[in-house]
């Protein structure tokens, strides 16, 4: 959202980037809360807390991807701070002070995903995610699902507040996940063409993803159901005519975010797994606990993000500021 805006300089883009700021915020917070879920360990955390803890940056890629998620978590509060601060004393935002900041969270959004990427992407012994296009799949990918989920929401916003959204603004979005969504699709097929067209041992793995091995095919149908999934959205997407038709508009975003979610949870990570480095096939599936925990971590996200609307909306509207505030 902050590219558009800022870079090209969309005005109608500009007007709601508080909001997917403070989307990412709430975002950020519940990657934080993944990354507490992953030690296995809660009490261990505060050694995962820049200047606090003991991060071990030499040796854990871990660290840094929670280096870099504290930065842009830090970096988004100051900005959603000022603009809501200077709002509520019915001030303009100083450009001076926000606009380079912005900016800098152009390459700070860019280094999350590249981090997280990172993780996978350094594990030589698991040749699925030992690939170099890994990071830059995870930036096409989170450029679709990020403005697929702030579509729908910025929907709900304008038939349940006062907020005024242009169709255009919304539209822009739309365009541009198009061509996200096609870099998306074409790293896959790069990397499907690689496993296959060399026909080595580590074909495997893809084999697993898109075909199964012997018996074991639990994932097939979620490997080919994130493909189609991915497609038929692009093309709802790229079609301007579907694309300002806001019932396909709103299929394709929820198409991609579960397309995007199936490919980078089930779609990646198990397969990495699958068969393991002895050569035996285990067919996972997540327990009730781990489901749990998951809707847990993303309740806690939807929840924060709701809190930061109820402060935020009626500051943007003028509802609430310095002089509305009751006596007493």
């Amino acid at each position: 959202l902050v590219v558009p805006a800022y870079i090209y300089n969309m005005k109608s883009l500009k007007e709601i980037v508080v909001l997917g700021e403070l989307l990412a915020i709430s975002s950020i917070v519940m990657c934080l809360l993944f990354i507490l879920v992953d030690m296995g360990r809660p009490e261990r955390f505060w050694h995962m807390i820049p200047f606090i803890g003991k991060l071990r940056l030499g040796q854990s890629i871990l660290a840094w991807d929670s280096v870099a998620l504290t930065f842009y978590l830090i970096l988004n509060f100051i900005i959603v701070s000022h603009f809501l601060f200077r709002a509520f004393k019915i001030k303009d935002y100083s450009k001076k002070y926000v606009v380079p900041l912005i900016l800098l969270s152009i390459p700070a959004g860019i280094a999350i995903h590249t981090v997280t990427a990172f993780l996978y992407n350094g594990i030589a012994a698991r040749p699925f995610w030992n690939s170099a296009i890994l990071a830059p799949k995870f930036l096409a990918s989170a450029f679709c699902s990020g403005p697929a989920l702030m579509i729908i929401l910025f929907q709900i916003l304008r038939k349940s507040t006062k907020l005024h959204i242009e169709d255009s603004a919304i539209w822009k979005l739309a365009e541009l996940m198009a061509y996200t969504m096609f870099f998306n699709l074409f790293l896959t097929g790069a990397e499907v063409f690689k496993e296959v067209y060399s026909n080595t041992e580590h074909r495997v793995f893809t084999d697993y993803l898109y075909f199964g091995i012997g018996e074991h095919n639990k994932i097939v149908p979620f490997g080919w159901m994130a493909i189609i999934f991915d497609v038929v959205a692009f093309v709802l997407f790229l079609v301007p005519a579907t694309r300002k038709n806001f019932i396909t508009l709103n299929i394709g975003a929820v198409l991609i975010y579960f397309g995007v979610y199936i490919e980078k949870g089930i779609g990646l990570i198990i397969p990495g797994f699958t068969p393991d480095s002895l050569g035996y096939i285990y067919e996972y599936f997540p327990s009730w606990t781990e489901i749990f925990v998951t809707i847990g971590v993303f309740s806690t996200g939807f929840l924060l993000y709701t809190i930061l609307l109820k402060v935020a909306v009626p500051i943007i509207l003028g509802e609430f500021n310095y002089k509305k505030i009751p006596a007493g």
